[in-house]
């Protein structure tokens, strides 16, 4: 919708002042925002599909579910190879401080037992903090059971090794968005001084699907589960199905409240399907018959009525009479194109101003 308004050369990192994204997610993101030769971004939108169609089965092998069982007694599900050198390759050399638009990838330090998110605004003004892009990726993908963490140094200011010891970000921050919303370090003035200037925020958070509505587990199963039942019980994890899910679902609803709060609860959007099942709600069953499969679901959301989460019962549910999702999109679409030109406008005028009083 942004190219058929502003021609076929627009791209997200063109509107979006912060994009953020964790684990598959934060490679998306780095995708959309990180700078090609002619500093533009390397991936357009549609490029993302064919991508994940090429790469998702050779990142993800499908192997005999025993050997796969043996396997993660004694190790991680997959080596991770494939996916770290396709990182290497996509990110090269590129740093934060070069993405196009701001850019944020939540991750979690196993040392030290914190979060850790990387954002342009640190690195802009922390050298230690202005790390390689493919580092970040692999580290937010890191995801327990699935694949092994991730090491690497930086220096600070003085010269010394900082060291990160990094797992998937999923662990501290399955949904980024609220994140996003908050710059850091001298950047910390754009923080809204009070709840009514969340106005002034459009948020888009899109995520990857849950099977919550099928309702796979009960406290009744869960109570004869032992450690290889929590890590792999019919294909999923159960174990980091309960993370994940919790704190992503904390995010939309600390989200929600502020927005109604602030009277802007339409500035808003969560798109999010809680009913898949079957391969298409594995984290991991990438074979080309489920990844059609997950792509004909996410068109099919398109159509499906904006829902938001009900602030009482924590549950997403049907907005009527606000139209679709791609209605929603369509409308988010036309207001940060108007903002885009505002900016521009803007921006010229005031060189203008600035050269006239030279």
């Amino acid at each position: 919708m942004l190219q058929e308004l502003d021609g076929p050369e627009a791209r997200l990192a063109d509107y979006f002042d912060t994009i953020a994204g964790t684990s598959t997610g934060g490679l998306i993101a780095t995708m959309l925002t990180a700078p090609d030769q002619d500093g533009r971004p390397l991936y357009a939108a549609k490029d993302i599909i064919p991508f994940y169609l090429e790469h998702s089965p050779k990142i993800f092998p499908q192997r005999n579910e025993i050997l796969t069982l043996l396997r993660m007694l004694c190790g991680p599900k997959y080596d991770g190879k494939y996916l770290r050198n396709l990182i290497r390759g996509i990110c090269g050399n590129r740093r934060f401080h070069e993405t196009i638009t701001h850019l944020l990838i939540p991750t979690y330090d196993i040392k030290t037992l914190e979060p850790q998110v990387f954002s342009t605004y640190e690195a802009e003004l922390d050298p230690g903090m202005d790390v390689l892009l493919s580092d970040i990726c692999i580290s937010t993908s890191s995801a327990p059971v699935y694949f092994p963490a991730y090491f690497f140094k930086t220096k600070d200011c003085d010269g010394n090794d900082r060291e990160f010891n990094l797992i998937d970000g999923g662990v501290a921050s399955n949904n980024p968005a609220l994140l996003a919303m908050r710059p850091t370090g001298a950047n910390a003035k754009l923080l809204p001084a009070n709840v009514l200037d969340y106005g002034k925020y459009i948020v888009l958070s899109v995520g990857t699907g849950t099977s919550k509505s099928q309702r796979k587990y009960n406290a009744i199963k869960a109570a004869k589960w032992g450690l290889i039942s929590w890590l792999c019980k019919d294909g999923n994890c159960p174990l980091v199905d309960a993370f994940t899910f919790a704190n992503a679902d904390m995010a939309d609803l600390h989200l929600s409240l502020l927005f109604s709060t602030a009277g802007h609860i339409q500035n808003y959007l969560r798109i999010q399907d809680d009913n898949l099942s079957g391969e298409a709600s594995s984290t991991d069953k990438a074979t080309k018959e489920c990844m059609e499969e997950l792509v004909k679901i996410g068109k099919g959301i398109l159509q499906k009525p904006i829902s938001r989460m009900n602030l009482e019962s924590c549950k997403n549910e049907a907005v009527e009479n606000e139209g679709t999702n791609e209605q929603a999109l369509i409308r988010f679409a036309k207001m940060l194109s108007e903002e885009k030109r505002l900016r521009t406008k803007r921006m010229k005028e005031k060189k203008v101003f600035s050269n006239g009083d030279a």
